[in-house]
């Protein structure tokens, strides 16, 4: 079993930043995933980090202003996020499995969620 527990969101103004976090407990897991969900959306992985490689996936709507990252020190991957807009709004959502899924229900290990709103 692999627990999943996300902080760090809140709000902030358009072009501001926010840093989430995702501590990792339990057993090892392949690859960590961000998903994101805003109310009457579907939810959309927003990056993946393969630990095993270090490689990363970012979506066009965030590539160059989201970066995802680990501490293996501290079991913890985060999510770097810079230049926000009102459209990042949202429910975010880490998850673990041994791909990087792009469908949610894919991940078998995912966290409680942490809210972000971007105001303009």
């Amino acid at each position: 079993q692999v627990q999943l527990v996300e902080s760090g969101g809140g709000s902030v103004q358009a072009g501001g930043s926010l840093r989430l976090s995702c501590a990792a407990s339990g057993d090892t897991y392949g690859n960590l995933a961000w998903f994101r969900q805003a109310p009457g959306k579907e939810r959309e992985r927003v990056a993946c980090l393969y630990l095993s490689t270090g490689s990363t996936y970012y979506p066009d709507s965030v590539k160059g202003r989201f970066t995802i990252s680990r501490d293996n020190a501290k079991n913890t991957v985060y999510l770097e996020m810079n230049n926000l807009k009102p459209e990042d709004t949202a429910m975010y959502y880490c998850a673990a499995a041994r791909a990087c899924f792009a469908r949610y229900s894919d991940y078998q290990y995912r966290g409680q969620g942490t809210q972000v709103t971007v105001s303009s």
